[in-house]
């Protein structure tokens, strides 16, 4: 639950990076409201990290998560960086890739977990042929 709380605002504070990116291009108060935007994202990567580590020691739960959210950490400060930089080249692809990639961890933690079923499709073929 935790996780999938944290891995929601992850997703939502990445969505509203670019929405700032386009206020950033258009006005001039743009700049604070991206670098806000980017702050948030941190935070919340950082957040991330904390709650699966949390999920994981204490709970007994996969070491996966962990590995998930440190990685998407160290994304998030490749993509300051490259912001910072003025790498847009980099910086706007990362972006999105970044966010596809929390959009499918959400898909992953709010599915409920369900039997592959392969067998089950093997046996039915078995049956009708």
């Amino acid at each position: 639950m935790l996780l999938r709380v944290a891995i929601t605002l992850q997703t939502l504070a990445l969505f509203a990076a670019p929405v700032t990116a386009g206020l950033l291009l258009s006005s001039p108060g743009g700049q604070a409201s991206h670098s806000a935007a980017a702050y948030g994202v941190f935070t919340v990567a950082v957040a991330h990290l904390v709650t699966a580590i949390l999920v994981w020691r204490p709970g007994g739960g996969s070491p996966r998560p962990v590995l998930y959210a440190a990685g998407f950490l160290g994304l998030t400060l490749a993509q300051v960086a490259l912001g910072i930089a003025g790498m847009k080249t980099l910086h706007v692809p990362l972006g999105v890739l970044m966010f596809g990639m929390s959009v499918l961890q959400l898909s992953q933690v709010s599915s409920p977990s369900r039997p592959s079923g392969l067998g089950h499709d093997r046996d039915l073929r078995r049956v009708g042929g």
